[in-house]
């Protein structure tokens, strides 16, 4: 779900590491002063979506240099998992992975006034984070739907899917489960909320869909005509490439929009804990919020947003996330979902 903006395939070799992890990207932020301590975050959100908060921090505490490393969410889970990686935050948009990571005592507490001012449905005791709600939305190409209407709900797409499949044959995208760690949590999530989504799934799959496992690859392929519908995408990758009155409309479900919560974590295994508490405490406040919003793209936590938008239903911070996390769980989920969308 990042798009390789420098240092595409670096491999950072881990100090005592039994194996190395693949980052896509890894930025040095130098001090703007002389440098008296270096924060080292690793995170699922490209550099350039990060930037202006990093920056802001900065000027804030002029002496921290900062090392940012985009990795996949699955990469940066092992990371902390397994080779206990000496980074200070760690920032991912699987929200499954990272209570896992917290529930398994994988997270240190962190306390403090931003925190403490979260929604109890933002944050999982003193261990896990979020500071962005992202609905997840589908976009209609308006070329390739034509005079056809745009569907609303779940069940107005899967009749449009039904009632025109010369239209969509080889033209639907949507995430791969088994290799998008985003994609998996989406689906499961869909699946709890919704009765249709196994009988979209089904639709889905008699028109032979492109699997994904990057959305940018998604959106790219819709931007050039090769698909009319991308299903389960992140608002906040799709609202810059399709502004208003642009070909590819966002949709957000009105019988349910599922809404991502980005989380943040401290590592146990952080070699300066007190720094990734610092730049937590910055994002989740007034200037940090502000900034993920408005510079950033991604939506700010806000009440009042989901108040006034009822369909937009946030995806719960608590161990239900682990459910389809279990081997078992997950092995019988792909197969069924695999039975619906890999159809002979």
């Amino acid at each position: 779900m990042r798009a390789a903006l420098a240092a595409l395939g670096l491999i950072l070799c881990l100090c005592g590491a039994a194996r190395a992890l693949e980052l896509e990207e890894d930025a040095l932020f130098p001090a703007r002063g002389g440098e008296v301590a270096r924060l080292s975050v690793l995170s699922t959100t490209d550099t350039a979506v990060f930037r202006p908060v990093i920056e802001a921090f900065q000027a804030d505490n002029p002496g921290i240099a900062l090392r940012y490393s985009v990795a996949g969410s699955r990469e940066l889970y092992a990371a902390i998992q397994n080779e206990g990686a000496a980074y200070d935050l760690a920032i991912s948009s699987a929200m499954d992975l990272q209570m896992k990571l917290a529930n398994d005592g994988f997270a240190a507490p962190w306390q403090s006034a931003p925190l403490d001012a979260l929604p109890d449905w933002a944050r999982w005791q003193d261990r896990l984070f979020a500071f962005a709600q992202e609905p997840v939305v589908m976009i209609v190409s308006r070329k390739g739907l034509g005079d056809l209407p745009l569907p609303q709900t779940r069940r107005d797409l899967i009749e449009l899917l039904r009632d025109h499949p010369s239209v969509f044959d080889g033209r639907i995208g949507t995430y791969d489960p088994e290799t998008s760690g985003a994609g998996y949590l989406f689906a499961t999530q869909d699946a709890r909320l919704s009765d249709s989504f196994w009988r979209l799934a089904e639709v889905m799959g008699g028109l032979s869909p492109r699997l994904y496992s990057s959305t940018n690859d998604m959106l790219s392929d819709l931007e050039r005509g090769r698909l009319i519908l991308a299903y389960n995408v992140l608002g906040s990758y799709a609202a810059p490439r399709f502004p208003p009155g642009s070909d590819g409309v966002v949709i957000e479900p009105e019988d349910h929009t599922l809404t991502l919560l980005r989380t943040a974590l401290i590592p146990r295994s952080a070699a300066r804990p007190d720094l990734g508490g610092a730049f937590l405490d910055f994002l989740l406040g007034a200037e940090g919020q502000q900034l993920v919003g408005e510079e950033a793209g991604l939506p700010r936590i806000d009440e009042a947003a989901l108040a006034a938008r009822p369909h937009l239903r946030p995806i719960r911070l608590d161990p239900g996330l682990l459910v389809y996390l279990d081997r078992l769980q997950r092995r019988r989920f792909l197969e069924e979902w695999n039975a619906a969308l890999i159809q002979p």
